[in-house]
């Protein structure tokens, strides 16, 4: 495997929202993002106008996995495989260089939603990155996990 990693370009959003709805766990299908608003023009546009820094990862010219934070907040917004790259620190590499953009942009904490079910893969992944629970939750139900720099 000779994955690549860069920055995300508007582009890549119809990829990624293909993506989204591939994954072993918490897909979401490209139906259930546009009744959230979130389709390949807002995601371009949120790509292009740089409230969404992102970075993905490619296998040739397979997008693998991606991951995007928000500008304004220091949010991670999304983190996303296929099934096939698990294991293999592709979704550590793309988290933590999303993370090192929203330091630059001068984020000293970082936050996200993560499922609060030990048994969910994510639960694991974070917390063994040094992500902490604040202790409360998120509209979706979610866990909010915090990162400190």
């Amino acid at each position: 495997m000779s994955l690549t990693y860069r920055s995300a370009i508007p582009e890549d959003a119809a990829a990624c929202i293909v993506l989204r709805g591939l994954t072993r766990e918490n897909a979401v299908t490209a139906a259930e993002l546009a009744d959230a608003g979130i389709t390949q023009e807002t995601w371009g546009a949120g790509i292009e106008s740089g409230l969404y820094p992102g970075v993905v990862a490619l296998d040739g010219d397979k997008l693998a996995g991606y991951c995007f934070g928000h500008r304004d907040t220091g949010e991670i917004v999304v983190l996303a495989l296929l099934p096939e790259y698990e294991g293999q620190g592709v979704g550590k590499t793309v988290l933590g260089m999303t993370a090192a953009d929203l330091r630059k942009r001068g984020f000293t904490r970082l936050f996200l939603g993560c499922a609060a079910d030990p048994a969910v893969r994510s639960y694991g992944f974070y917390r063994h990155l040094g992500w902490r629970s604040t202790g409360t939750f998120n509209a979706a139900g979610d866990e909010v996990l915090e990162f400190r720099f």
